[in-house]
C-alpha cells in the first residue's frame, strides 16, 4: 500500500531539510509558487521563516489551507452579495 505522505527534500535558508507532506498539499504548494513566480524553496523559506510554532510540515499545512481557504472566500463574497436578502414571511 502507498503512503499517503510524501517526503521530499529541499533546500531551505541554504540548509538541505526533508519535508512530509501528502501529495495534495505538495500540489498546493507548486500551485501557490508558480502563481507567485517563486521557486518551492521560496515559498518554504517564507513559510518556515514566517511561523511562530510546531514543525515545518505543519506550517506548511496550514500556510496551504490559508491560503485556498481565503480564495475560496474571496470567491464567494461576490456571489453572496448578488442574491437578493431574504423577505421575512409575514402571517
Amino acid at each position: 500500500m502507498k503512503s499517503p505522505v510524501v517526503k521530499r527534500s529541499i533546500v531551505v535558508a541554504g540548509h538541505k531539510t526533508s519535508v512530509s507532506l501528502e501529495e495534495a498539499f505538495w500540489n498546493g504548494m507548486k500551485e501557490i509558487s508558480g502563481l507567485r513566480n517563486i521557486t518551492l524553496s521560496e515559498l518554504v523559506g517564507e513559510i518556515d521563516s514566517n511561523r511562530q510554532q510546531g514543525n515545518l510540515s505543519s506550517a506548511i499545512r496550514l500556510f496551504v489551507l490559508d491560503y485556498f481557504r481565503t480564495r475560496a472566500q474571496a470567491a464567494a463574497a461576490p456571489a453572496a452579495e448578488a442574491k437578493p436578502p431574504i423577505a421575512d414571511k409575514v402571517s
